[in-house]
């Protein structure tokens, strides 16, 4: 499976960055290129790291994050994960970077507000 990525500023002076896909060995360059491609515009506010649509990710992909992260760290810039997949999720539990992105909670597809009738 490929790897795709869209960026997108939000308000506050904020670029989100959304990988789909799976990050691995193959792809893992990418996510590098993105962050360091938001730095070079600027200084962001803040980077969001949207990890909802990643269905995979490997150690090569999680030394991308942290070295995203190191290379943020270095310009005074905040790097943040957002709406980690479960599977993001407990990579970065497991590997003990949850609280180093962030510690967000994972993202599940049927966390939607279901909608009562009549209300």
């Amino acid at each position: 499976m490929s790897l795709s990525i869209v960026k997108s500023v939000r308000p506050g002076g904020v670029v989100q960055i959304a990988p789909r896909g799976e990050i691995d060995v193959d792809t893992a360059y990418e996510v590098r290129e993105a962050i360091a491609e938001v730095l070079a515009k600027g200084r962001p506010a803040r980077i969001e790291l949207n990890m909802r649509l990643v269905t995979f990710i490997d150690s090569v992909g999680i030394s991308a994050m942290v070295a995203g992260f190191q290379t943020c760290e270095v310009s005074g810039v905040k790097l943040v994960v957002t709406e980690p997949s479960r599977f993001v999720h407990r990579q970065l539990w497991v590997t003990g970077l949850l609280g180093l992105f962030g510690a967000p909670e994972p993202w599940f597809a049927d966390d939607t507000p279901e909608v009562l009738p009549g209300a």
